[in-house]
C-alpha cells in the first residue's frame, strides 16, 4: 500500500497493526514526537481529514484504548493518526499526503513540549 509505505518511510513514524491482515482502507500511524493533536489541526488546515482515534471515540483527547493494549506507550499513542480510505480516494490525494504531511510533522516536531523534554 502506497500509503502505508510512505508513511512508514518518514523518520519516527511506524504503523500501527498488522502490515496486511488489516481493513482495507485503514491505516493506523504513529509518529513520535508530536501532539496528535497538533498534526489533526494542521493536516486539517492542509485539506487533509485524520482522526487521531476509532470513529466511535472521535472528540475524545485520550489516547486509544486499544493502541495502549498494544503495547504503546501514553505519548507514542497519543500521536496516532488514522487515516481512512474510500472509494473517492485517489492516487492524487495519497501523493498530496505523502507530499504535505514531512513538512508538518517537522515543523511541529521544532515546536513541540514533547520535543523540549527530550532536549
Amino acid at each position: 500500500d502506497k500509503l502505508i509505505k510512505g508513511l512508514t518511510a518518514l523518520p519516527e513514524v511506524r504503523l500501527n497493526g498488522h502490515p496486511e491482515q488489516r481493513l482495507p482502507g485503514n491505516v493506523n500511524v504513529s509518529i513520535k514526537r508530536v501532539e496528535g493533536e497538533s498534526l489533526i489541526l494542521s493536516l486539517d488546515m492542509a485539506g487533509i481529514a485524520v482522526s487521531s482515534g476509532s470513529a466511535c471515540t472521535s472528540g475524545s483527547l485520550n489516547p486509544s484504548h486499544v493502541l495502549m493494549a498494544m503495547g504503546l506507550d501514553h505519548q507514542t499513542a497519543h500521536g496516532s493518526l488514522r487515516f481512512t480510505l474510500g472509494k473517492s480516494t485517489g492516487e492524487e490525494d495519497i501523493d498530496y499526503v505523502l507530499e504535505v504531511i514531512p513538512g508538518i510533522i517537522q515543523r511541529l516536531r521544532k515546536m513541540s513540549p514533547i520535543q523540549a523534554e527530550l532536549g
